[in-house]
């Protein structure tokens, strides 16, 4: 159910064919088909199986928005602060691997 709000919300907000045009790119070929593939996993019955494969995908997918989230959440009250403590810091610094937006 939340893959299909999903899908849907990212139709919903970008539009169909900007929709079908960024999951069905070249380069993020490999994503998309690891996504598609795990919710078809969870909706044949290997949840868990379908789950992983699923999360790959979509860290293959969205990787590259990681770091614009990232410094994002840290301009935020609360989650600024958090983020910012000393052992999250250098966690959340190692993964986003960029402190700048793109811009």
């Amino acid at each position: 159910m939340g893959n299909v709000l999903f899908l849907s919300g990212v139709t919903l907000v970008i539009g169909a064919p900007r929709a079908v045009r960024f999951f069905f790119q070249r380069k993020r070929a490999r994503g998309s088909a690891l996504f598609f593939s795990g919710i078809a996993m969870v909706l044949v019955g290997y949840a868990k199986i379908g789950i992983v494969i699923e999360a790959f995908g979509f860290v293959n997918l969205f990787g590259d928005f990681f770091p614009v989230a990232i410094t994002f959440m840290r301009r935020m009250p609360v989650i600024g602060n958090l983020l910012n403590l000393p052992g999250v810091k250098d966690y959340v610094d190692r993964i986003s691997s960029a402190n700048k937006l793109p811009v």
